[in-house]
């Protein structure tokens, strides 16, 4: 994959698709020489959004799609996620770090998010996230 500093994947919703996803992390942070230390925070945040949008926003449904995109400046690199879902309620999730939420298999997606990206922001209901990594980049 030969890739520009703004790009756009599309994937269906299925899990064997992180692998998509996975090798478009590995692809931006060759391209731009982001290092290790950003890069498993990039990897964990992307595909935490990712998977969300798979199982949450598009229920799994394989016939529905997921938006990626990735857009580099001097000293961000950015990630978009969007699915055809409804959306969520993003600023009313419970917090996975407390005693009753922590045998929870689900919830720590968007609070690793969060505390791996610089930023994040939610459009659309939720539907669309943005993940910004601060990082010098070089390329």
């Amino acid at each position: 994959m030969v890739l520009a500093a703004n790009q756009k994947i599309r994937i269906s919703s299925k899990a064997e698709n992180i692998i998509l996803v996975e090798r478009m992390i590995e692809d931006v942070c060759d391209l731009f020489n982001i290092g290790e230390d950003f890069y498993g925070n990039i990897l964990v945040a992307l595909t935490e959004a990712v998977n969300n949008a798979i199982y949450h926003g598009n229920d799994g449904n394989p016939s529905k799609n997921i938006d990626i995109y990735f857009k580099t400046s001097t000293n961000l690199v950015s990630f978009i996620v969007k699915d055809e879902g409804p959306g969520f309620n993003y600023s009313n999730l419970p917090d996975p770090t407390n005693p009753e939420n922590i045998a929870n298999p689900n919830g720590r997606g968007v609070f690793l998010m969060r505390n791996l990206a610089d930023n994040v922001y939610f459009e659309d209901n939720g539907s669309k996230v943005t993940l910004d990594f601060k990082i010098g980049l070089a390329g």
